[in-house]
């Protein structure tokens, strides 16, 4: 990261089928090895699923889920003294984003299922209702920060 300046955002162009840059910025972290149409495909299929299962909108379930996982605060470790704290600190609202997206998609990864279409239907629908793994990865988050509050006073 440079010293002298900050480098300025990319602007993500917004998908095709639902005009979201959430939804662009969604595939581009499912896609694996520059295979972008087949984590298009994943996605929408996901979306499909939980139309079908939901008979309710899948954008809006998309971003409650997101907004389900985004945490509000986290910890960093710091160094004073000679000694390691874990100091609490609010999240930027660009790295929240971030943040639900990546902890979403692990989840999806890690659970069980047939497709991975199916386990990221089934970890979006959890998030949206305030369960599944990436809701619990917030919750252990927030709760790690309650828990350092002491040391909110070595912020930088």
């Amino acid at each position: 990261m440079p010293r002298r300046f900050r480098p300025e955002k990319r602007v993500v162009t917004p998908d095709l089928k639902y005009n979201s840059t959430e939804v662009s910025m969604f595939v581009n972290r499912l896609m694996l090895s520059g295979k972008k149409s087949t984590a298009l495909r994943i996605f929408y299929d996901a979306l499909d699923l939980i139309e079908k299962r939901e008979s309710s909108d899948p954008l809006h379930m998309f971003e409650s889920a997101l907004k389900g996982a985004m945490p509000r605060v986290e910890v960093k470790p710091r160094r004073v003294g000679g000694s390691t704290y874990q100091v609490p600190l609010e999240v930027s609202p660009e790295r929240q984003l971030a943040l639900s997206m990546r902890w979403l998609i692990g989840a999806a990864r890690t659970r069980s299922g047939r497709t991975m279409s199916e386990k990221l239907a089934n970890e979006l629908i959890d998030a949206s209702k305030g369960q599944g793994a990436a809701v619990k990865k917030r919750d252990d988050t927030h709760r790690m920060a309650e828990a350092n509050r002491a040391f909110a006073n070595f912020r930088f």
